[in-house]
């Protein structure tokens, strides 16, 4: 029988957690207080947490924790780039684990949740319990380019990416990330805000293969667009703060971490075959495919794949703590 998200909860604290001179960052709790804690990181960078994120734990077994990253959603100032890289992005989750005075945690996670709850893994390997990922991203350049060049994505939606590059005027053709730069880093306003819809457009519409007819009248959400847009342009731009196959080459790191991934088979955004590339490298980590899945979170498969995926952790670690 497929699984349903868990019903609807609210958060039993939130707070804003002050992290540096500049950013104050979004932080809740839901579920049960005494339960399993579990950190979940949400995609973008800067698509910010939703609030069924928290419906794929069990509120009964999980002290459910989720936050905005700084410089979007509701923390503040959003959106914003100022002091935002991966490796401040990584100490704020740590800094969120000692303020809730967590000894261990689950880390979970999507898209760029994943990249984030793999480095977090990495540098701090002794206070993890597990992983349950969804929708693979390593931060390469091979990724970037088969999201952002010809011949990647684009030879699946040409018709959509010829609608992600109109804001380029036919300029920067063949390095849409340096055209994309000139565009956000100017005074333009009006040019600054359509360039950004076009660019959460673009993800939007390679994000599910469940929810089609995606188009501009879609992207109400002037702020949504900018935090995604702005954040993830500046990450990818300077290729996420990382060396090239960081995460592979510090796969040791977490090897004895038990992980559960799930990706769609037809995951456009990111591409199947790098979940089975570090599947390879993890001895820990089991690769659930889902066949009939893209890479949204919210999909039907995935939702069964990934409440399913709680319970077995839940489950496991509760058995290994006794």
């Amino acid at each position: 029988m497929s699984r349903a998200l868990y019903p609807k909860i609210k958060h039993y604290h939130h707070e804003w957690l002050k992290v540096d001179d500049v950013h104050q960052i979004y932080l809740e709790q839901s579920g049960n207080p005494n339960g399993i804690p579990v950190l979940y990181l949400h995609g973008g960078p800067g698509g910010g947490s939703s609030n069924n994120h928290r419906r794929y734990f069990d509120p009964e077994k999980y002290r459910i924790i989720i936050f905005d990253q700084r410089g979007c959603g509701q923390s503040k100032p959003s959106p914003s780039i100022e002091n935002n890289h991966t490796d401040f992005l990584i100490e704020d989750i740590e800094k969120i684990r000692q303020h809730l005075s967590i000894d261990k945690w689950l880390i979970s996670g999507g898209s760029w949740g994943t990249t984030l709850a793999l480095i977090y893994g990495i540098r701090y390997p002794q206070v993890v319990l597990g992983f349950i990922l969804r929708g693979i991203f390593l931060g390469t350049k091979k990724e970037y380019d088969w999201l952002y060049q010809v011949d990647g994505a684009e030879r699946f939606f040409p018709e959509y990416y010829q609608d992600f590059i109109k804001p380029l005027e036919g300029n920067f053709q063949d390095n849409l990330l340096e055209g994309y730069q000139q565009i956000f880093s100017s005074d333009n306003e009006v040019a600054k805000i359509a360039a950004c819809k076009a660019w959460y457009l673009w993800e939007l519409r390679l994000s599910t293969i469940e929810h089609h007819h995606i188009g501009m009248a879609q992207i109400e959400d002037s702020h949504q667009a900018l935090c995604m847009a702005q954040l993830s342009h500046h990450y990818f731009y300077h290729h996420c703060f990382i060396e090239e196959n960081y995460i592979l080459n510090n796969i040791a790191n977490i090897s004895d971490i038990p992980a559960i991934i799930i990706h769609g088979r037809y995951d456009m955004v990111c591409p199947l075959n790098t979940a089975a590339n570090l599947t390879k490298h993890w001895v820990n980590a089991s690769l659930q495919i889902l066949p009939q899945a893209g890479h949204s979170g919210f999909e039907s498969q995935t939702i069964d794949a990934l409440c399913k995926a709680t319970d077995v952790m839940a489950n496991f670690l509760q058995e290994t703590k006794r």
